[in-house]
């Protein structure tokens, strides 16, 4: 069996993370491992339709998977991202704590998080 490695060029990732709300999210989404787009509304303050388009289009030039699990659609990276593409995402938020704390701060305090299923094994 041939196995395609899954590419993406600077040039694409860059012109992704270009938009405030898409960085943010993609930060948030490193950082927690997994979020829901009820999640990010709240953590980025923001409407469905705007953080809905905005993770549609990092789905769509593969940055974001997502899974659906009842009522809820949940972002992770890419497992299959470049390994350097991550370091970008943990050396940015690392050095940007504060830029990202309002946002980690609403999401930390969100009432009603949805639950995730837990793994059996």
């Amino acid at each position: 069996m041939y196995w395609v490695r899954f590419m993406i060029t600077p040039t694409e990732v860059f012109k992704s993370l270009a938009d405030e709300t898409r960085v943010r999210a993609m930060l948030l989404i490193s950082d927690q491992g997994e979020l829901c787009v009820c999640e990010l509304m709240c953590a980025l303050d923001d409407s469905q339709p705007k953080i809905s388009r905005h993770l549609a289009q990092l789905r769509s030039n593969g940055l974001l998977l997502d899974r659906r699990q009842g009522q809820w659609v949940y972002y992770r990276l890419n497992p299959e991202l470049p390994a350097w593409v991550r370091e970008i995402l943990q050396v940015t938020s690392k050095a940007n704590v504060d830029w990202l704390k309002d946002n980690a701060a609403r999401l930390q305090n969100m009432d009603g998080r949805p639950v995730r299923e837990t793994a059996c094994c």
